[in-house]
């Protein structure tokens, strides 16, 4: 089968022959029809070998069910997570605890800017708790993570401040407040989640609110972290800074199946919107990536097996 591979030259990766995938008793074989890119495993195909596999989310048919008698049947539309990565083929083996099954009002397309990033939005609330009426602050806002946050943040009855330096879209998604930074000087915020790291990390820290919640779960600043020690344990006596890794987290909590079955249920009843900023053939995906890479997608980058 046809897959994209890890590649010694820039933009690291390449369309390749590789063999098919043998699935364990408790993995589904899928049809991938789309995929999408998230920073993280395009940002690390420039430290893969040559011909590595990659990508975490797939969207598609199952051409063959577990063995096990888990998961769905053949032929049904579904999304999943993969890791170790792999998902972006003709086909892929997904352990059925992460994958689940799509609504008819959902698109391969929609589907396939799930996982990762839809799950660590999901996830990344779910650690800060109850947020109705609590104020909440997404760094990156205009991200594939932050758009999801900010909507599912707002629908939990938060008041949500969106940080980005594209401000473009968040407030028709739902944010109370758009800001171009976060100041280090300010009121608290009961809940943080923040995507960027660097000094951004260091303001949010200073920004947190008496027992309330920073979690970080992406770095696309490598400068260290810095903030005033007093600022954390003085004014911020009992909060918490979390450190999200997805993949880690879905193999404690096992949620995979059901973290993507409500999130796909919210877009068939049409409350979280998907924004995909480039769709393209996975034949471009040099191209795509350059651009993810860049800074050039704001929202969710997808591509068509075509």
């Amino acid at each position: 089968m046809l897959a994209l591979v890890a590649a010694a030259d820039p933009p690291h990766v390449t369309l390749a022959e590789v063999p098919d995938p043998e699935p364990l008793p408790s993995e589904a074989l899928i049809d991938v029809q789309a995929f999408s890119l998230n920073r993280g495993e395009s940002h690390s195909l420039s430290s893969k070998r040559p011909g590595d596999l990659a990508g975490w989310d797939a969207a598609g048919t199952v051409a063959r069910a577990a063995a096990d008698g888990s998961g769905p049947p053949v032929g049904t539309r579904v999304v999943g997570v993969k890791f170790p990565p792999g998902a972006w083929a003709q086909r892929v083996a997904i352990p059925t605890t992460m994958l689940a099954a799509l609504p008819d009002a959902v698109t391969i397309q929609q589907a396939a800017t799930l996982p990762v990033a839809g799950i660590t939005a999901l996830r990344a609330l779910e650690i800060c708790g109850f947020l109705l009426g609590k104020r909440v602050a997404v760094t990156g806002a205009s991200g594939g993570v932050g758009r999801f946050a900010v909507q599912l943040a707002r629908d939990a009855g938060a008041h949500v401040t969106a940080v980005a330096r594209r401000p473009e879209g968040l407030a028709e998604l739902g944010a109370d407040e758009v800001v171009d930074h976060l100041a280090p000087e300010g009121e608290g915020f009961d809940a943080i989640l923040d995507g960027v790291g660097g000094p951004v990390l260091g303001a949010a820290i200073q920004r947190v609110a008496p027992r309330g919640t920073v979690v970080s779960y992406a770095s696309t600043i490598s400068e260290p972290v810095a903030y005033p020690t007093r600022a954390l344990f003085g004014a911020s006596p009992g909060a918490t800074v979390h450190g999200l890794f997805v993949f880690d987290e879905l193999q404690h909590t096992q949620t995979g199946t059901s973290d993507l079955t409500r999130l796909a249920a919210r877009i068939a009843a049409g409350h979280l919107e998907v924004h995909i900023s480039l769709e393209d053939s996975w034949r471009a995906a040099g191209r795509a990536v350059r651009a993810l890479l860049d800074g050039d997608v704001r929202g969710k980058a997808v591509l068509n097996v075509d």
